[in-house]
């Protein structure tokens, strides 16, 4: 067979898959949140932690962060529901579920799926992604280049945590800081100029083992460990330098990437780890805070969907405007750490919603955080097993 009827199979295949033969781009099309309605509060915290509302937001900018009654899929269900009708498009349209996450409700089989399963999604192919933090950014990548190969048409992104499940409560450096929460978009194929147009994507391995939860692995297996029980390797000093500094140049290199600088940058969305973290990063990228979207102060971090359900608030606050760039910043454990510059489409509203809703909740977040903190009671059980484990990084 000659090379120009190879070509000639390929490009009727590309074209016939797309109606065009250039939808080299991957437009963000439909967006939707979940936020589980109990409130754990600072003064909640204080019932059974060493802390105090001023501590707390003079160190983190953290008011509140919700508590889940509910499993993650859930959470995930209702926040793609209502991505999907703001894209206008079915389950049945998805070719592809990114389920980006690092408190998966299962491992086998993998999470994503379930929600497909659960969607109705019956054409799609379902992976997850654990990046931590980065875990939405890094399949928002994804997903762009499965449309720009031709893969995928229609792309699903989903960025949810139950961390409360995984917590050391005890641990007054981690306890204040999480929450639970989940949010989608949908991704589709377009021929015009728009979804992600710069992104840098980057780990720092050699210092993982500054951001660590003991308990989730197979190293912890059989090792007398109770599933849930984790204790939490946690420098907050050399986390926030690594955060400043990889976000900031991520930053910086993506707008050098597209040609662009900060000036045109219309909308800041960081990944909320820590008030003073974003303004470090903030002004490492030459932005200033007029132009940072918060969701800090409400939902403290909830890890994977803490940037999507910061991105989804924007929009309903109107501050993501149609043609504007908008500059998306993370960082998680690995270290983990991303910035995405996505140029908006011509639509900032729903085609249509969803009535998609979460099943009542009975309980108030400090009754469920102490429900967890029974279970796990002793709070020393699982200390050897959590704490004798070797590290692979560690050599032989």
């Amino acid at each position: 067979m000659s090379l120009g009827v190879v070509g000639y199979a390929l490009g009727a295949l590309w074209q016939y898959r797309f109606g065009e033969l250039d939808m080299k781009y991957a437009a963000l099309t439909g967006w939707g949140k979940c936020l589980p309605p109990a409130v754990l509060t600072n003064d909640d915290l204080s019932t059974f932690l060493p802390t105090d509302d001023a501590w707390i937001v003079q160190r983190t900018g953290m008011k509140e962060r919700r508590i889940s009654h509910v499993c993650g899929l859930e959470l995930s269900y209702v926040a793609a529901q209502r991505a999907l009708a703001c894209a206008g498009i079915e389950a049945a349209d998805v070719d592809f579920i990114i389920y980006g996450s690092c408190s998966f409700d299962e491992h086998v089989p993998n999470t994503a799926s379930g929600l497909q399963a659960r969607l109705g999604a019956n054409k799609a192919a379902a992976m997850d992604v654990n990046t931590a933090c980065t875990s939405f950014l890094y399949g928002m990548s994804t997903a762009t280049a499965f449309i720009q190969s031709g893969v995928a048409k229609n792309v699903l992104v989903v960025g949810v945590e139950h961390i409360s499940k995984f917590m050391d409560w005890q641990n007054r450096n981690v306890s204040v800081l999480f929450g639970d929460g989940a949010a989608a978009a949908v991704f589709q194929a377009s021929n015009k100029p728009e979804g992600v147009i710069a992104q840098k994507l980057q780990c720092y391995a050699d210092a993982r083992q500054t951001l660590r939860v003991r308990g989730k692995g197979a190293l912890y297996s059989n090792v007398g460990v109770y599933y849930g029980d984790t204790r939490w390797d946690f420098d907050g000093q050399e986390i926030f330098k690594k955060a400043v500094t990889g976000m900031g140049d991520a930053s910086v290199a993506v707008l050098e990437q597209a040609g662009v600088t900060i000036e045109d940058v219309d909308l800041v969305v960081p990944h909320q780890a820590n008030l003073r973290i974003i303004e470090a990063v903030a002004k490492r990228a030459g932005a200033s805070m007029d132009k940072v979207f918060l969701t800090v102060h409400k939902y403290g971090n909830m890890s994977a969907a803490t940037a999507p359900v910061a991105l989804v608030d924007a929009l309903d606050e109107g501050r993501v405007k149609p043609g504007g760039l908008v500059l998306i910043p993370a960082f998680g454990a690995g270290l983990t750490l991303s910035a995405h510059l996505v140029r908006w489409g011509g639509r900032v509203t729903p085609i249509a919603t969803s009535d998609a809703e979460l099943p009542p909740c009975d309980r108030t977040a400090l009754e469920m955080v102490r429900e967890l903190m029974a279970i796990k009671s002793p709070h020393e059980r699982s200390e050897v097993g959590l704490m004798n484990v070797k590290f692979f990084e560690a050599g032989p």
